[in-house]
């Protein structure tokens, strides 16, 4: 976005389009009393209050318009639109189908008459526990 913008500060592009337009709008001055400012037809009066955004410091019209270029491409295009698809974006983590599965299982074993989750939901021969030698007299807390 910010190449884009600072595009035609670029010194070609500036010889090729800018001074070709520039060339082509030619200002007079018709003031015909000395004590009149010397304005031109084509210049623009700029307020004298005038704070800048931070994009351009010269021309309040430029600066203006790529201020909010850039709040719309950030808010509209970046918060909105990208809220959106992270909000509607499918399920990468499997949460949904976890979710899903431990009801079937749940409603499986209910119809089994098995309790929801077995006292020996893994097989007491593959558990290997420490001996009392081995904890000493480590406190052991339940």
């Amino acid at each position: 976005m910010a190449a884009l913008i600072k595009l035609r500060h670029m010194p070609v592009v500036q010889r090729c389009v800018w001074n070709h337009y520039n060339k082509l709008n030619r200002c007079i001055s018709t003031s015909k009393k000395n004590s009149e400012t010397a304005t031109t037809a084509c210049e623009k009066a700029e307020d004298k209050n005038w704070v800048s955004y931070g994009f351009d410091y010269k021309s309040k019209e430029e600066d203006t318009n790529v201020h909010n270029a850039s709040f719309f491409f950030s808010v509209t295009l970046c918060l909105v639109f990208g809220g959106f698809a992270w909000a509607y974006s499918p399920d990468i983590h499997m949460r949904d189908w976890a979710q899903r599965e431990a009801y079937l299982e749940l409603r499986r074993r209910e119809k089994a008459g098995l309790p929801p989750i077995s006292p020996n939901y893994i097989e007491p021969k593959t558990v290997k526990l420490p001996s009392e030698e081995e904890l000493c007299d480590v406190e052991i807390i339940i």
